[in-house]
């Protein structure tokens, strides 16, 4: 099943699609074509505030908006002219993925009546861990069609690259990891088929990465005549970046770790962003076995222009993090009016 959706525009998996609160919110959008859950490990990651945080923040003097805990979002919700970034030292959902599979259960079946919309469970974890999480996602979807006669379009995420996990770094700066990833999708698609996986990149910056991702993909599809993924997620935060106020010169992030260092999303991740899905289309075309997987363009997206730029260099749909977590699901309605503004000009 090809991840084709209309208007290609969702959410990413970040920290403003956590709760049941927050899924349906964003399914509900009618600007959403898609929708992503928060990236689940299989038991739920342990918050501590102290530690976990992010903050916005604009503009080259780094005027900080706001900042907050995961369990004390607090949103902006007002558009800006001028464009907003994110640092963070967030880990993963505290939420585990049997809350994700009975809350898109509950969704699905309250909305059966009408055009179902594809739903992406983002999962991450040992190689084991991930193909449990799967078998929990692939369970949901035969019960949605046996028992309930819903054809539900379910993919799953595997995210390769939070920088934030203290002691194990992004496995997709690894192709040696990739490869273990890759193999294992194989063997679970051999076995049931369905849920398709796609994965979530981190920020490449020099062309071994690419190589490398490619190099695997390649070697994995070779094993059983079949591509392990669907759909690549470009791009998740870049790490080791810091924000310091502008009056006090300390770390907006007064985590407990002493450093402030964290992922930087939004804004200013953009350029980076559509370089990483330019290389990729560009290089998955090279390659008759690799050519129809999907890109999701995702990193520093907040109007209409940012959201042209992904599409024209390949992006299949995009993905909104900072802005939803800035503006809320308003945000959608914006971009999306925006860009129909402009096919009427």
């Amino acid at each position: 099943m090809p991840l084709n959706f209309n208007p290609p525009l969702l959410n990413s998996a970040n920290p403003w699609a956590t709760t049941r609160e927050d899924l349906e919110a964003l399914y509900d959008c009618p600007h959403t074509g898609a929708i992503t859950t928060r990236t689940s490990i299989l038991d739920g990651f342990k918050h501590d505030n102290a530690v976990h945080q992010y903050c916005f923040f604009r503009g080259r003097t780094q005027q900080i908006q706001t900042k907050s805990s995961d369990n004390d979002q607090v949103k902006l919700h007002r558009p800006s002219t001028e464009p907003i970034s994110s640092l963070n030292t967030l880990g993963y959902s505290p939420m585990h993925i049997s809350d994700y599979t009975e809350i898109i259960r509950d969704l699905l079946l309250a909305r059966r009546d009408l055009p179902l919309k594809p739903v992406i469970f983002s999962v991450t974890g040992a190689r084991r861990e991930v193909a449990d999480q799967w078998f929990h996602i692939s369970n949901l979807v035969n019960e949605l069609q046996k028992k309930h006669n819903i054809s539900a379009r379910v993919f799953v995420e595997v995210n390769l690259s939070c920088p934030n996990i203290v002691g194990k770094p992004p496995p997709a700066y690894s192709k040696s990891a990739l490869l273990d990833y890759f193999k294992g999708f194989v063997e679970l698609l051999k076995e049931s088929g369905y849920p398709h996986f796609g994965i979530k990149t981190p920020p490449y910056t020099y062309q071994t990465q690419f190589d490398d991702l490619i190099s695997a993909l390649l070697e994995a599809f070779e094993i059983k005549n079949m591509c392990p993924i669907a759909f690549v997620t470009a791009t998740n935060t870049l790490g080791n970046c810091l924000v310091l106020d502008p009056i006090t010169t300390t770390p907006a992030l007064n985590s407990s770790n002493g450093t402030g260092i964290g992922g930087l999303a939004g804004s200013a991740l953009h350029p980076l962003a559509i370089g990483n899905v330019a290389t990729l289309r560009r290089m998955l075309d090279a390659h008759d076995e690799l050519k129809h997987i999907k890109i999701i363009g995702v990193g520093g997206v907040s109007d209409a222009a940012g959201y042209k730029r992904m599409r024209s260099v390949g992006a299949s749909a995009v993905a909104v993090g900072t802005a939803l977590g800035a503006e809320g699901v308003g945000v959608f309605e914006r971009i999306w009016k925006g860009v129909e503004e402009k096919k009427a000009d």
